[in-house]
C-alpha cells in the first residue's frame, strides 16, 4: 500500500486563492489549512456564480477530491 504524501501547499498559507471545483463551481478565499488528502480550510470564502453574483460564506472546508485547479491570487 502506498503512503500518502502531504501536498506542497505551505507556500500558499495565508494567501488568497482561486479554486475551481467539480460541477463548474469557482470560489475564492484565504488558505488557512490543509491535510495530506488536500482537504482545504478556506477563510473569507466567496463563491463566484456565472450570473456575476458573489456569495460570501465565511470559513469552509473543501474536500480535496472536488478540487480541479488551484491558483494563487497573491504573490507566493
Amino acid at each position: 500500500m502506498s503512503k500518502t504524501h502531504p501536498p506542497e501547499l505551505k507556500k500558499f498559507m495565508d494567501k488568497k486563492l482561486s479554486v475551481n471545483l467539480n460541477g463548474g463551481r469557482h470560489v475564492q478565499g484565504i488558505l488557512w489549512g490543509f491535510d495530506p488528502f488536500m482537504n482545504l480550510v478556506i477563510n473569507e470564502y466567496v463563491e463566484m456564480v456565472t450570473s456575476g453574483q458573489q456569495t460570501n460564506t465565511g470559513m469552509v472546508v473543501i474536500r480535496g477530491n472536488s478540487i480541479i485547479m488551484l491558483e494563487a491570487l497573491e504573490r507566493v
